[in-house]
């Protein structure tokens, strides 16, 4: 239900954060009939389930739940903690920090209007998860040569040690559990926004499988252009006459 470890870097002033989930990738034409590629993602309605303060809290943010959940499936602790808020029962809960929230009562709804086409958002997402891989696989290592003998070890990481340590070092690139990884993708462009659906097209691919969760918030990034640097006027310099023919001959 928690979606634990998705942690939004920063305060935000105000809070421009929804999630979703991740429909599929499809194309549409822009105004000039060239092909955009968008990622559609299912966001919200979500409902506010708790609303932090620095009074009571320590620190100001606000609780986000997304999805639908039959109060019979959840724990004892869960059902009093939404009955306490007088708030309808959620799958996913995800809290934001924001600097105000003076605008959010719980019960309210966050829906996908808060975006519109031009903005830019930071999306996140878990990746696809790809079992137990090899070195090569993992990590793009080239593996050892195919000749000198060496038929079962063309895909063999190679030495995993360094003289001197005898050990292998924290950190080691090896094989291992490969995907299944929180991955953000920041400053990617809000296409288009369809109210009555509740749909968001966004520009590119996103992380995270069909059917996924995806956490969306206004991106950090910087938005506007820097500011274009007027050329310094050169002076005019001062024309140079030709010498004349007489001087010339001298």
């Amino acid at each position: 239900m928690w979606l634990a470890g998705w942690q939004v870097p920063g305060i935000r002033a105000m809070l421009k954060s929804i999630l979703g989930t991740k429909v599929g990738m499809t194309q549409i034409f822009d105004k000039t009939g060239n092909v955009v590629p968008v990622t559609v993602v299912a966001c919200g309605p979500c409902v506010v389930t708790s609303v932090r303060t620095k009074e009571k809290d320590g620190y100001t943010a606000v609780q986000l739940g997304y999805g639908d959940r039959k109060e019979k499936s959840l724990t004892r602790p869960y059902i009093g903690y939404f009955k306490k808020n007088n708030v309808p029962v959620k799958r996913h809960l995800q809290e934001f920090r924001t600097a105000d929230v003076s605008g959010f009562a719980l019960g309210q709804e966050i829906k996908v209007d808060i975006f519109k086409p031009g903005d830019y958002i930071d999306v996140s997402g878990i990746t696809k998860g790809k079992g137990f891989a090899g070195g090569m696989k993992r990590h793009g290592f080239h593996g050892g040569p195919a000749s000198h003998g060496q038929s079962d070890r063309a895909r063999a990481p190679g030495s995993s040690g360094a003289q001197g340590f005898q050990r292998v070092i924290k950190g080691m690139r090896m094989a291992g559990h490969m995907g299944r990884e929180i991955v953000t993708i920041q400053k990617l462009e809000v296409v288009a926004v369809d109210n009555d659906k509740n749909l968001l097209l966004i520009r590119g691919a996103v992380p995270g499988v069909n059917k996924g969760i995806i956490v969306i918030n206004e991106t950090v990034k910087r938005t506007k252009s820097r500011p274009v640097v007027q050329p310094v006027a050169v002076a005019a310099k001062k024309k140079v006459s030709a010498p004349s023919p007489a001087k010339a001959k001298k």
